[in-house]
């Protein structure tokens, strides 16, 4: 497995960053571009939810072992307000933000799976990979 890639967010330039760290290793893995888009639109929904909630955090991207297969893995972490109600905010359409409620349930359909950990006053982790294609 190579080296995370690591993107502080701060800000709308960090969204691209990210956007485009993930973009890169996706080609690099032989992903359809279909699903290269996917990816990169995903990673940058749950970086504008870090712009959005928490004012700062961090996004990693890499390669790794999930469920015994290998995955693309973007892992987004932040220190914000935390989410009251994860299932909630899972559902299309439900955004406590003036966003249009697309960040989490829309990343989850981009991606194979989505996983969010939050605590309130303690900051979310969203975790979502996609699997690796077989070497064509």
């Amino acid at each position: 497995m190579g080296a995370d890639i690591v993107v502080g967010i701060h800000n709308s330039d960090d969204i691209v960053a990210a956007r485009k760290a993930g973009h890169q290793l996706a080609l690099d893995l032989g992903f359809t571009l279909t699903d290269v888009t996917m990816i990169a639109t995903a990673i940058s929904e749950i970086a504008r939810n870090i712009t959005s909630y928490a004012g700062r955090g961090v996004v990693r991207v890499a390669v790794a072992d999930r469920e015994g297969r290998r995955a693309l893995v973007v892992r987004a972490e932040d220190q914000g307000p935390g989410i009251a109600d994860v299932e909630r905010a899972m559902e299309d359409g439900y955004s406590t933000g003036r966003g249009l409620g697309l960040g989490l349930p829309g990343a989850h359909r981009l991606m194979d799976r989505l996983f969010v950990e939050s605590a309130l006053g303690q900051g979310t982790v969203v975790e979502m990979w996609k699997w690796v294609p077989p070497r064509a």
